[in-house]
Order: structure tokens, then C-alpha cells, then sequence
């Protein structure tokens, strides 16, 4: 460790048109140092993020960096020293190679006129040999996978000499095995004197790479200690100011008539002889490495992946799903992976999000839409949800993560489902939303609904699951009772 700090935070504070978002936020981290920027969503972390990338100017304080003090940092300064950050985007160039992206900001700074192909080579494989990494030079981004777009853009900021790195939520969307070389990945550059800004809402990581733990609440910072002062309840209480209790999978009737008969479904490079029932009042989680077939699943029980054999029955009877809509009129509802893509109209209100599968229920024989009774429904499920939002009239971006992810529950649950898919319900929520998120799962159960779990986070299976599927190239290769394994063991038996 160092005596003077690499950088150093001193009272910063900012607002946006009044409202706080940093108030006296103070800390330190050294070179070579893991630090966890820990908070719920809408604590501050962004906006901290973006004044250390000079995008925002604080109102009040200081930046310090190599002891030498800034009011406020700009883009290019904060490039100069050091600073850079991945956003959970990446902000890549996919049409262009792996080379081209990881040597473009440093061929702009470094004043050449002229692109010379080899050198721009020799800088991307020298950097991709210091974190041990093998990527095909000549591969256009666009073809990568998630995991191999992160490590891009992670070289690309150590081609730029970066002694800070800040990683936006660089979990998000990994499996098990990418996450453990992304962390094997910090090391090595903490090794290397390099140091490390980490964001995450899975907080388990944060104790395997970091440090120090600086949690922020409501835009101040209300513990800065090392991490092993920490563990999940205390980082969780920390965070948010509640004590949560482990969820647990509430008892249901097994040998109740099944909801859901699944038989010799199949799909050609796809699926291969899926069979499983679900009952009502059953949580069924389906765990598997990406391109297990897992999500395929998913689509082809929602209509959006025809499939080739097989049969799908409902109450006994067999049904045909071609399509969502067929989907919809049995009575099955889906939260997609991506809600941002695939969920949600994000410049649409949030009660237009939630009305958009019920207008049929709310329009006159002349085709006029009854709009406060939308209006009304959609209040209902704000508070039913307990929805931080002001109205139902504010546009759906606006929102948190988790609040979004409550919206296209809502969406779903205003139609009446007896059957809801949930494929990655937590994904990029903080702990607060997820344990609420876990609680509705119980709720809905509660009601006899039939639900039907996919994530990556084992935990989150092995607590609000009765059962787990486990999918290996297209098939059900195991079935675990919830609660009989733990994480370490469910992720061996993923990877075997």
C-alpha cells in the first residue's frame, strides 16, 4: 500500500434539480486495491461513477488523484490519469475486430496519423497476453460472446494504461464459469498494481475479490471498512437498513393434478425429449450453463419456439402453442431474460406497459378505450407490487431495475395467469428488489399458481425452488428436491 492514495473522494456531494444524489461522500483507494462500490439502486453509485469518468461535475468537494486536488474532473483528464470505466453495454464497435476495438481509443491519444495494421495488432495481443486471455485478433465483436465482449473491453482500457478500472455490474449477464474468470481476471490485474472500482448486486463475488466494502445509502456513505469486517446479512442490512430472512420455498401438494404436462418435447439443435409436470402452487427452477437449452424452453412453452415433437397438456388436455398469443388464451405468462429488449416499451408509462395485454377488457362495443379504468388497475399493481414510482403515468425508464422487473410482473399478473415463466427474475436488481421479488414468487405460489423458475443465480433456485431441473445440451439430465444441495455442489454438478 501506498501513502498517498490513488484516489481519494473528499465531501462530494451533487444534485439534480434538487433532489440529492451525493451528500459528503468520502473514501479512498489504493493502487492495487479491490474496492466494492456496494448499494441498492438509486443510492448514488452512478452518479459516482460518472464524476470519477468526468462526465458529471459535483457540486461540492474534491477528486484526488495522485494527491493532486480537482474540482471536478472532465472526460479527457480522467482518461489522462488513469481512470476507466466498463459499462455494463461495454461500448463496444461490433463491426469492428478485436483488435480494432481494443487499440482505438489509444491509436486516438497517441497521435498518429496513419492506422498501421501491425502495430495496432501487436498492442491488442500484448494486452490480451498480460491478463492471459485468447481471443482471435480478427474476429468481429458482433460474433463474441458476452463474456469475451467484457474481456475486450477490459483490455481496451489496459491498452490505455488504466491504474483504475471501475466495472459496472460486470456479472449481469455471465454464467458460473465466466463469472470465476472474470474474477481470476481482477486478480491478476490487482497483481499488476492495477486498481479496481467493482459494482455488483452479487454481493458473494464482492467477498472473493475485494478488499474494502464501501456501502452507500440514499447518497451517503454509511460504512467504509475492510470486507472481512462484512458478511452477506450485515452487507445486506448495510445496504438497505432491513434484516431480511432466507427465503424458503413454502409447502405445496405433490399429489395434486398436475397444472402442466411436458412430454417428448423436441426441437432439432435445440431440445431433445423434455418431460417434467408442474402442479399448482409449485416453484420449478431449470438451472444450466448457457446453450443448455434452458431458454429455448422457455419459448417453446410461450409459443415463440415451434418445436418439432412432443405434446404440451394443460389440466390433462393437449395443447397446441404456435404462438404467444396461443400461449396467453391458455392461461401462460413469460418475463423474458432481457426486460429491457424484450419486456418492457421503455418511453412508455408504466401504466401502458402493465395495460398492454388487457385493452381488450377495458374497451367499450365501439372500440373506445375505458382509460381510467386502466389507469386504476395499473395504480393497484403499483401498490400491490410496491412500485417506487410516483404515478403509473411516468415512463417506464425511468424507473430502477427492480421496479421495471415488478412492472412486467404486473403486466402478467393483470391478465390472470395460472402459469408463469420467469427466465431470470433478478437479474440486475439489488438485494432489496430480489428479496421482494423472491417474496411475490412465494405469494403467487401461494395462490396456486404454477411457476417456473430459470436463473443463473444457485442460491436463488436452491431457496425459492421445490424442485430443480438441471439441462445439459437440450436435455433434463437430473432432477434436485430444493433445499437437498448447496450452491458449491449445484454449480460442480452444472459444469461436470
Amino acid at each position: 500500500m501506498t501513502e498517498t492514495p490513488l484516489i481519494r473522494l473528499e465531501a462530494v456531494s451533487k444534485s439534480f434539480a434538487g433532489v440529492r444524489a451525493l451528500s459528503g461522500v468520502s473514501f479512498s483507494i489504493e493502487a492495487g486495491e479491490a474496492v466494492c462500490l456496494a448499494g441498492e439502486n438509486g443510492s448514488g453509485k452512478s452518479t459516482l461513477i460518472k464524476i470519477l469518468a468526468g462526465v458529471e461535475k459535483p457540486d461540492r468537494g474534491q477528486v484526488v488523484v495522485d494527491g493532486e486536488s480537482f474540482a471536478a474532473l472532465d472526460p479527457r483528464n480522467s482518461v489522462a490519469r488513469g481512470i476507466q470505466v466498463i459499462f455494463q453495454d461495454f461500448s463496444l464497435f461490433p463491426n469492428l475486430t478485436v483488435a480494432e476495438n481494443i487499440a482505438f481509443s489509444a491509436e486516438l491519444t497517441s497521435g498518429h496519423r496513419l492506422v498501421n495494421r501491425r502495430r495496432v495488432r501487436a498492442l491488442a495481443q500484448d494486452v490480451l497476453k498480460r491478463i492471459a486471455v485468447e481471443i482471435p485478433l480478427d474476429a468481429r465483436v458482433e460474433t463474441l460472446a458476452v463474456a469475451d465482449k467484457q474481456l475486450v473491453a477490459i483490455a481496451r482500457a489496459l491498452a490505455l494504461d488504466a491504474r483504475l478500472v471501475i466495472m459496472d455490474e460486470p456479472t449481469t449477464a455471465l454464467t458460473e464459469r465466466e463469472v470465476q474468470s472474470l474474477l481470476a481476471i481482477i486478480r491478476r490485474l490487482k497483481a499488476a498494481g492495477v486498481a479496481v472500482l467493482f459494482v455488483s448486486h452479487k454481493l458473494a463475488e464482492v467477498f472473493e475479490v475485494c478488499e474494502k466494502i464501501v456501502v452507500i445509502r440514499n447518497g451517503e456513505v454509511v460504512s467504509d471498512k475492510p470486507a472481512s469486517e462484512f458478511d452477506l446479512d450485515s452487507l445486506a442490512y448495510h445496504m438497505t437498513g432491513r434484516h431480511f430472512s432466507a427465503s424458503v420455498a413454502r409447502p405445496f401438494d405433490p399429489e395434486a393434478p398436475a397444472l402442466l404436462e411436458v412430454e417428448g418435447l423436441g426441437r432439432d439443435g435445440a431440445l431433445d425429449d423434455i418431460g417434467f409436470a408442474l402442479r399448482p402452487g409449485e416453484v420449478l427452477g431449470i438451472a444450466g450453463l448457457l446453450g443448455s437449452g434452458r431458454t429455448a424452453l422457455a419459448k417453446a412453452l410461450f409459443g415463440l419456439l415451434p418445436v418439432d415433437r412432443g405434446e404440451i397438456r394443460l389440466d390433462g388436455a393437449a395443447v397446441a402453442l404456435a404462438s404467444p398469443l396461443d400461449a396467453i388464451a391458455a392461461g401462460i405468462g413469460y418475463v423474458p431474460e432481457d426486460r429491457l429488449t424484450e419486456g418492457l416499451f421503455l418511453s412508455q408509462s408504466i401504466a401502458r406497459n402493465i395495460s398492454i395485454g388487457r385493452l381488450d377488457a377495458f374497451s367499450g362495443p365501439l372500440g373506445w378505450l375505458d382509460r381510467a379504468g386502466l389507469t386504476a388497475e395499473a395504480d393497484d399493481w403499483l401498490e400491490r407490487l410496491s412500485v417506487a414510482a410516483p404515478n403509473s403515468e411516468v415512463p417506464v425508464k425511468s424507473l430502477s431495475g427492480g421496479n421495471q422487473q415488478r412492472v412486467v410482473l404486473a403486466r402478467w399478473l393483470a391478465g390472470g395467469p395460472r402459469i408463469l415463466v420467469l427466465n431470470g427474475p433478478t437479474v440486475g436488481v439489488d438485494i432489496g428488489s430480489k428479496a421482494d421479488i423472491h417474496d411475490i414468487i412465494a405469494d403467487l405460489a401461494a395462490r396456486r399458481l404454477g411457476v417456473i423458475v430459470i436463473s443463473d443465480d444457485l442460491p436463488e433456485l436452491i431457496a425459492c425452488c421445490h424442485r430443480i431441473l438441471v439441462m445439459k445440451g437440450g436435455r433434463i439430465v437430473e432432477e434436485i428436491a430444493g433445499g437437498s444441495i448447496d450452491a458449491g455442489e449445484l454449480a460442480a454438478r452444472l459444469a461436470s
